[in-house]
Formats: C-alpha cells, structure tokens, sequence
C-alpha cells in the first residue's frame, strides 16, 4: 500500500509549487506528464531548505536546517521518509540517479544563507549561484535525459547557465526584500544603496551572456523536456527585459513582476514559436 503513499507525497509536491510559484508551476505543467511530478518533486526539495533560510524569522533556522538536512539524508538512505516532501524527492533522486554531490552542494549554498550576508568576491558569488541554481539545472536535467550519461555530459554548461539566469535575474528582482529584509547583497563590488545605470547594465550583460548558453542547451533539449524548459525561458527572458528598463532607484524599491496576463501572452507564443519549429 505504499502506493499511495508515494502518491499522497507526489501530490504534496506538486501543491508547494503551486503555491510558491505561479510562473515555475506553468513552465512545469508544460512537460510531458512522465517526467512532470518529478520537477514538482525536485522543486518542493529546494523551495523547503529555501524557506527555511529566509522567512522562518521566528524560529531557530539552523536547528530547523540541520534537521531537515539529516531527514533528507536520511530519506536517502532509507528510501522512504515520513515527510512526503522528503518522500517524494528521494524517489526521484534514485530514480534517476541524481549524483548526490549536487545535492550537497546545494545544501551548502542555502546553509550560507543562513550567516553570510555579503558576496565581496566573484570567487564567492560564483559558489554560491553554483550551489543554489546551477546545481538544480543541473537535477533537472538528470530527469529530463531520463539517466542517458551521454546526453547529460553534452548539456550540462548550458543547464548550469540557465540556471545561473534564473536566479540572478531573481537576484536583481528581489533586490529589495534581500538587502532590507534579510540584510543580504549577492553581486560582488556592487553598492546597492548606490546602485546606478552602470552597475545594473554589467549586471544584465552578465544575465544576457548567461541566457544566450542556456538557449544553446534548450534547443537539443529531448522533446518531452524542451517546452517547458523553454517556457521558463521565456519568462524570465521577459522579466529581465522589464528589468533592463527599471530605473536603478525603482529596482531598490519595487519589486518588478511580470503580470499574470502577460505570462499568458507569454506562454501563448513561446507554444506558436515552438510548434512551428523555430526553437532551434
């Protein structure tokens, strides 16, 4: 009867993606059904540890991630946990033999979270992306070859780009919540109290350089997985475009989204683009 088990778990997944992320959930929902719940699985991992770093005020957030480290190792291990988060992810992790040095990886970036609050050094900023977004491109993946070595080996830098774009494009939309509400700066040799037009086109560049990897990898993306993959593209393409022409005083104090029409809009051309083959 652990059937439904798992299942109740796949599900609890799915419903932390839904809620924490309109746009992701959106993206997800784009690939093919065999591989969807495991993204879902992958994500409800991350956005767990990620929680618990940033908004968990109230709380001891070091005894809270210790313990949900050693569950999740121990989750591993057993392959069964009574966290159906942790459930859920440990079957796709074996299931499709996610290295676990991504993992521990990722684990530690979101510890840092936990005492650093400044990236002075680009050799700093670069583990930390690596650890936080480059390695859950890279878990992705794992799923989208469905275990082909091969494939994997041949898109792994433009995974780690891709994920490298998402997050710093989340970097420079959140600037606000980081610095005042977690006292965090993540971009080396950058002021963010005087953050100018200069600073934030370096910035953007960095991002772009990124994006134009990442695409390479979509477009020989098998095509269960390219869709999707492509429609998160899209997104944060548009999210970085609306970025790019912020002013720098109004990035600090606003949050910069995307509405919910406009992903639509989005979503609506990146299925023409596709479908007529021009992703490619």
């Amino acid at each position: 009867m652990k059937t439904i088990f798992d299942d109740v778990s796949y599900h609890c997944s799915k419903i932390v993606t839904k809620s924490y992320s309109t746009s992701f959930s959106m993206a997800t929902k784009m690939l093919a059904p065999s591989i969807r719940a495991d993204i879902y699985n992958i994500y409800g991992f991350v956005r767990f540890a990620d929680e618990i770093v940033d908004t968990f005020h109230d709380y001891d957030k070091a005894k809270l991630f210790n313990s949900f480290e050693k569950d999740m190792e121990q989750a591993i291990a057993d392959k069964i946990s009574l966290n159906p988060i942790l459930n859920s992810f440990q079957d796709t992790y074996h299931k499709y033999d996610i290295p676990h040095h991504l993992v521990a990886s990722f684990m530690k970036s979101m510890r840092m979270d936990l005492t650093k609050k400044n990236y002075e050094t680009f050799d700093e900023y670069r583990e930390y992306i690596y650890g936080s977004a480059d390695v859950v491109g890279l878990m992705c993946l794992c799923v989208f070859v469905k275990g082909d070595k091969e494939k994997y080996e041949e898109l792994k830098e433009s995974a780690m780009a891709l994920g490298s774009a998402f997050q710093k494009v989340n970097f420079l939309r959140d600037l606000k919540a980081d610095y005042e509400d977690l006292n965090r700066t993540y971009f080396p040799n950058t002021n963010l109290l005087e953050l100018d037009e200069e600073s934030k086109k370096r910035i953007v560049n960095e991002i772009k350089a990124d994006f134009a990897l990442g695409y390479s990898g979509i477009v020989q993306l098998p095509e269960q997985a390219k869709f999707g993959v492509y429609t998160a593209y899209c997104y944060y393409k548009k999210l970085l475009q609306k970025l790019q022409s912020t002013p720098p005083l109004e990035i600090k104090n606003t949050r910069i989204r995307v509405p919910n029409y406009q992903k639509f809009g989005l979503l609506a051309q990146s299925y023409v683009n596709y479908k007529l083959q021009l992703v490619q």
